[in-house]
């Protein structure tokens, strides 16, 4: 295509399609005088999580009784549990760093605020979840590799 022929708007679509269907950033092509580059703009969430003051869960949610067993048990049962640690993001749960490693904690740890308690992998980047005040592990309600909502009971700390 010379410079003085328009460029084809079919052709930028089909690109911009390419890179919607593709973990691809942007695709640039060139032939001869015309080049067309299309990008998609990717922006990295960093997300922290704040410690909360006992007194504010306990008047946020009504005390339920604990968990019968000390096995991990569907995620849903443990959010209205004033002790109960919340997922900050959507995401998939990791309780350990790698597959072959041991998990960060389990059912009877006890943790300072502070302390890694696991990863929520978000958008391929891996945010730690950490003890917003110090207790002992009573409940783990994800599993590893498990998908978790906004909000959702990730555990519980007594």
């Amino acid at each position: 295509m010379a410079k003085n022929e328009p460029f084809d708007p079919e052709l930028v679509r089909e690109l911009a399609r390419m890179v919607a269907e593709t973990d691809l950033s942007e695709i640039e092509v060139e032939k001869g005088d015309l080049r067309i580059r299309v990008a998609r703009k990717i922006e990295a969430v960093s997300v922290q999580v704040a410690p909360a003051a006992p007194a504010a869960l306990a008047a946020a949610a009504p005390v339920a009784a604990p968990p019968a067993a000390l096995a991990p048990a569907p995620a849903k049962s443990g959010a209205g549990h004033p002790g109960a640690v919340p997922s900050p993001m959507v995401g998939t749960a990791y309780l350990r760093p790698s597959p072959d490693a041991k998990p960060f904690i389990e059912i009877g740890t006890k943790v300072q605020a502070g302390d890694k308690l696991l990863l929520v992998e978000a958008m391929k980047t891996f945010n730690e979840i950490v003890a917003p005040r110090a207790g002992t592990v009573t409940a783990i309600f994800v599993e590893d590799g498990m998908p978790v909502e906004y909000g959702e009971a990730l555990l519980v700390l007594e």
